[in-house]
């Protein structure tokens, strides 16, 4: 486990410039500063050093969103919380993806080439029903169904947060001794 000098040392530079990009200069130091005594408090919270980098920047976010938050209660938040966070967003879904792909192979056959035709080689529903030899409805039963299956088995493993757009924020391991995770 590192230590919060340890942190500093190495995310100073890179959380102090994610701030920048978001606030003015002249109150960026100050939140930089909240962020590491966030840091320094919580540090302990921390389960799994793999998920240090994304539980920094979960930090140093809300604390951007604490300081508009305060400065203007009536005004709405930049349009940037709103849209994906970038590096970050996509290590959780590459971590994700990791856990999807033997989930996808203890599905059921039908389910399972279903989901491979359809998501993983993005082809149209109605050619999963002509490789498939089944209906158009048929199709589109199986997909849905077999993504039920895998969203259960994610949640099996992972509380998963997701905003109100719709797109991954975080998730944590449940801990279960389940294959997938």
């Amino acid at each position: 486990m590192k230590t919060t000098q340890d942190i500093w040392q190495e995310y100073h530079n890179k959380l102090s410039g994610f701030i920048k990009a978001r606030v003015s200069r002249d109150i960026a130091e100050d939140i930089l500063q909240d962020v590491f005594l966030k840091i320094h408090i919580r540090i302990g919270s921390l389960k799994e050093d793999a998920r240090l980098e994304s539980w920094l920047y979960q930090i140093t976010r809300n604390s951007i969103i604490d300081y508009y938050r305060e400065k203007k209660p009536t005004d709405e938040l930049p349009i940037w919380f709103e849209q994906e966070q970038g590096r970050e967003d996509e290590i959780i879904r590459q971590e994700l993806s990791s856990c999807l792909t033997p989930m996808i192979e203890e599905l059921p056959e039908k389910y399972r080439n279903a989901i491979k035709l359809s998501e993983i080689e993005k082809k149209p529903q109605k050619e999963v029903a002509e490789l498939e030899n089944i209906s158009l409805s048929g199709a589109k039963s199986r997909v849905q169904r077999g993504r039920g299956l895998l969203k259960a088995m994610l949640n099996n493993c992972c509380q998963i947060e997701i905003n109100k757009n719709n797109q991954l924020v975080s998730y944590e391991k449940k801990g279960l001794d389940d294959k997938f995770c």
